[in-house]
């Protein structure tokens, strides 16, 4: 039996740090000695190229080869650059799938199906496998839902934050009654936070204010180091490893270990 623990990042919002998130937060729990796998589950392909992948490659070696029956999960693994992270790609292929399974009832499982195939198989090769999900409440989200134990929810500390919850809410919720009674939220994460601006600290009395100990101890600052390293290829820890932005992405690696 596996214990490695499934973590989807999601937000259907876009731009508020969700990809960044998965590749830095992965980043940093490999450098607390974790075997770590990222799952890029959204067609722009991001977190491919934010790891040093290119996302322009053959769809069948992509997480897209797996969901649409051609490939196992062990035939599309590939390595990075960097030490105790390997990565699953994505590419713009990816966004044809919901189409492709309009007619197959069980297509919210494909992704569940085949990793938990794998992990039975070579259970004790990474502790965290970290899901990239689409900004949006799509076909890919569910599947990543249906196959996490936890959620992480990257949140924008800027006027409309809670509101966009709401609806993840109710998706949460309607995934947990139906598809995967286990699923938690692991933690909110506050993003993109400007301490010289009293809003970000308005927003961010009002999510610990609902949420409570569901909100990271750890806030991600705004820092111009995060925005940089996806150009490079590399995560912020390993682009810049003393600027704020990594030491927050470090802070958060700690409190998800923690939280296990």
């Amino acid at each position: 039996m596996s214990t490695t623990q499934i973590i989807s990042v999601i937000n259907q919002k876009g731009g508020v740090g969700k990809t960044t998130t998965v590749i830095n937060l992965a980043a940093g729990l490999a450098f607390q000695n974790k075997k770590i796998l990222v799952i890029d589950l959204d067609p722009q392909g991001n977190a491919t190229t934010g790891l040093g992948v290119s996302n322009s490659e053959n769809s069948d070696e992509t997480i897209y080869g797996v969901l649409n029956g051609r490939k196992k999960i062990d035939e599309v693994i590939k390595k990075t650059q960097f030490q105790n992270m390997e990565l699953i790609s994505s590419n713009v292929d990816l966004s044809g799938l919901e189409l492709e399974t309009a007619g197959d009832s069980r297509r919210a499982f494909i992704l569940k199906e085949q990793l938990m195939a794998y992990l039975n198989d070579f259970g004790d090769k990474y502790e965290y496998v970290l899901i990239d999900c689409p900004p949006s409440l799509s076909l890919l989200t569910v599947m990543a839902l249906v196959t996490s134990h936890s959620l992480v929810v990257p949140l924008q500390t800027e006027f409309f934050a809670l509101e966009g919850l709401t609806q993840l809410m109710k998706t949460i919720d309607r995934i947990k009654l139906n598809l995967n009674p286990e699923l938690k939220i692991e933690g909110i994460l506050l993003t993109m936070y400007d301490k010289r601006n009293s809003l970000s600290a308005l927003v961010e009395e009002d999510v610990r204010g609902h949420f409570g100990k569901k909100v990271y101890k750890t806030v991600i600052p705004r820092n111009v180091r995060i925005s940089e390293a996806p150009s490079h290829g590399k995560p912020v820890l390993i682009y810049d490893t003393s600027c704020v932005g990594s030491v927050a992405y470090i802070g958060l690696a700690k409190e998800v270990i923690f939280n296990q």
